[in-house]
């Protein structure tokens, strides 16, 4: 089989598409030939060395795949056998054929290409959690979600529409049209003016329920600032993608120096609440993300989940794929194919 391998630290150069023997299944596990696989900030952060979570270069990168079952390891149901499949995998999914555990995949809907299906586990599961879960959003309430032309961006404006939430949204210029034709009630343009004080007189001066933030530094306090009381402000993995080594790692430690520190007292005194997610360390939760994976797929089922798919690369492609999302080319997902 072909993947698609970061051979070490640094630019696209690193990445090499190399063969491999073709894996196995074991006990409790299924083979999946893979029509498609997901493309995330998580790969181009791998790759510059950024990423705390990557495994030793050199590696096999890839969180979310979509394909058929070519094979099954003992204890399987053989009836899974040639079904078209979604699954998560911990990293190995930029990969031809990948091996996961047979509860770590979902049926794809029928009507989604393999494309689609390949965009809906890492974004939506993100964004449901913390729309959902975490968020506790609900109708009548708000949510600013910042970069909402990015893949999490337009997963949690499906989510956030579908509860009845009013959404404010941050992001340049050319994705504006795209956004209100999404169904985005308020697109704010950050890069020619400041969106704290456009948000501040879009809501009256109230601000909104809850604030979507994957930019991280000191961005995380005027989110916070923006929020009202009861409000709650979500912090993720800070998108830091436009600088490689050095001077990539002096950029990602100004900005824990700028992080805000939250204690309780304040957030006691002005009902406001702050809480993180890193959906890689969830591995250890495979039953609650199988009970949001489901929901979405219902999503999906009644139309209220749309994933979008901006550009599809080929694996020999992957330095161009990973310069266009560095570059925030891109409007929603970006998927490679074997």
């Amino acid at each position: 089989m072909r993947q698609v391998v970061t051979t070490g630290t640094g630019g696209v150069n690193v990445l090499k598409v190399e063969n491999k023997a073709d894996p196995r299944p074991g006990q409790g596990q299924v083979a999946i030939r893979v029509r498609a696989a997901g493309l995330n900030f998580a790969d181009v952060l791998a790759r510059q060395g950024l990423y705390p979570d990557s495994p030793p270069k050199p590696c096999v990168m890839g969180y979310e795949v979509s394909g058929v079952v070519e094979t099954v390891g003992e204890d399987v149901n053989s009836a899974l056998l040639g079904k078209s499949v979604v699954a998560l995998t911990r990293f190995g999914g930029q990969s031809e054929l990948v091996i996961v555990k047979a509860t770590q995949i979902f049926e794809k809907p029928a009507a989604l290409t393999f494309e689609q299906a390949a965009a809906i586990p890492v974004n939506y599961l993100t964004a449901y959690a913390l729309l959902v879960v975490m968020g506790s959003l609900h109708k009548g309430e708000s949510v600013l979600i910042h970069n909402a032309g990015g893949g999490v961006g337009l997963a949690a404006l499906d989510i956030a529409k579908q509860i009845g939430a009013v959404t404010y949204g941050t992001a340049s210029p050319a994705k504006h049209k795209f956004l209100t034709e999404r169904g985005l009630n308020h697109v704010i343009d950050y890069r020619k003016q400041d969106w704290q004080p456009v948000l501040k007189e879009l809501t009256n001066g109230l601000g909104v329920d809850l604030v979507i933030d994957p930019i991280g530094g000191a961005h995380w306090k005027k989110s916070y600032a923006a929020l009202r009381h009861t409000g709650l402000s979500s912090i993720s993995q800070p998108s830091l993608v436009h600088a490689t080594c050095i001077p990539g790692k002096l950029k990602l430690l100004k900005a824990v120096v700028q992080t805000p520190w939250f204690h309780p007292l304040p957030l006691l005194n002005q009902n406001r609440g702050v809480f993180g997610l890193n959906l890689g360390h969830m591995w250890h939760e495979p039953e609650k993300v199988a009970i949001w994976m489901r929901d979405i797929m219902r999503g999906v089922e009644q139309g209220w989940i749309n994933p979008y798919v901006d550009r599809t690369f080929s694996f020999d492609q992957v330095g161009e794929a990973h310069q266009f999302l560095e570059q925030r080319k891109n409007i929603g997902k970006v998927v490679l194919v074997p």
